[in-house]
């Protein structure tokens, strides 16, 4: 099997290994926890998921551990969930960067496919948006920007769950953009 980078999200843009990494995002599951939190997929098409996202290396073996007279199994993702912290990401490679964006994005597939399922839905009173938007920012500005941000969304992570707030998802994408046309006239060709 093609386990390059760039099969990768072939791999993982699957509706059983999609719902598979969501499953297993941010936590650790054994392949029974995994049947548990997905009881409407046969025991063999799991097994079978499991084992393509873990050759590919979108899932990895965390631990082993001995239960009765078999080996149990315990998955996580890679660098152990899709937000690996600072000193993992330093010592990240290209691979790892290309692993976890790929289980980054399929778990944002999966939980706006599960949105989309739902039997009464309102864009509008839901709250759900989606953009694009590219910024043009020096340094300092990207620094002001990151900071700006944690000072607003860190106080609301820490709200505790309550019977009149509702769970919402913000995933952050931030990369650089292709640069595209230039407007200078000093680097703009004309007509020949």
């Amino acid at each position: 099997m093609d386990t390059s980078p760039h099969r990768w999200s072939d791999l993982a843009l699957h509706p059983v290994r999609i719902r598979i990494l969501r499953a297993i995002a941010g936590t650790r599951r054994t392949t029974r926890d995994l049947a548990a939190a997905l009881p409407d997929i046969p025991q063999a098409t799991l097994y079978r998921h499991l084992a393509t996202l873990t050759r590919a290396g979108l899932v990895e073996v965390a631990e082993e551990r001995r239960v009765g007279g078999a080996t149990e199994r315990i998955y996580a993702l890679p660098g152990g969930s899709v937000t690996p912290d600072a000193t993992t990401l330093a010592a990240a490679t290209r691979d790892d960067h290309a692993r976890w964006f790929t289980a980054f994005v399929s778990s944002l597939l999966s939980e706006f496919t599960r949105y989309l399922d739902r039997e009464h839905i309102d864009y509008t009173a839901d709250g759900v948006g989606y953009q694009q938007l590219v910024l043009h920012l020096s340094d300092a500005e990207l620094a002001r920007l990151a900071q700006d941000l944690s000072a607003l969304l860190l106080p609301l992570a820490r709200h505790e769950p309550t019977a009149d707030r509702t769970p919402r998802l913000l995933a952050t994408i931030l990369l650089p953009a292709d640069p595209g046309p230039t407007d200078d006239p000093d680097t703009t060709e004309g007509p020949t």
